[in-house]
């Protein structure tokens, strides 16, 4: 089994940037990907990055592309989220997701076992 805790989360104004945290405890050699998600007020979970946790291979929605980075320090069993040009529309509780290798896709939530409690993510106009 795997626990998430993420962290930093917090209010920013527009155009700033914020850098999330997500440990990983457990049986962390069971995880393949770690991704992040989002959820806003009334919309559904939606895909944001992920990184597969051997190779370091990155991927990211369109919309964050060119502005969000993840990466990961396995020696901390950790993975980031660096946040920048914050837009006030991607306020959102974040968060940082674990799975075995996908059966068909991971950017879709129903392929992450693992869920941490999520960190919100408040930015103002």
């Amino acid at each position: 089994q795997v626990q998430l805790v993420e962290s930093g989360g917090g209010l920013v104004q527009a155009g700033g940037s914020l850098r999330l945290s997500c440990a990983a405890f457990g049986r962390t050699s069971s995880i393949y990907v770690m991704g992040w998600f989002r959820q806003a007020p009334g919309k559904e979970r939606e895909f944001v990055a992920a990184i597969t946790w051997g190779g370091g291979s990155t991927y990211y929605a369109d919309s964050v592309k060119g502005r969000f980075t993840i990466s990961r320090d396995n020696a901390k069993n950790t993975v980031y989220l660096q946040m920048n040009s914050l837009k006030p529309e991607e306020t959102a509780v974040y968060y940082c997701a674990a799975s075995r290798p996908p059966r068909y896709s991971m950017a879709s939530a129903s392929e992450y076992e693992s869920w941490g409690h999520g960190t919100q993510v408040t930015v103002s106009s």
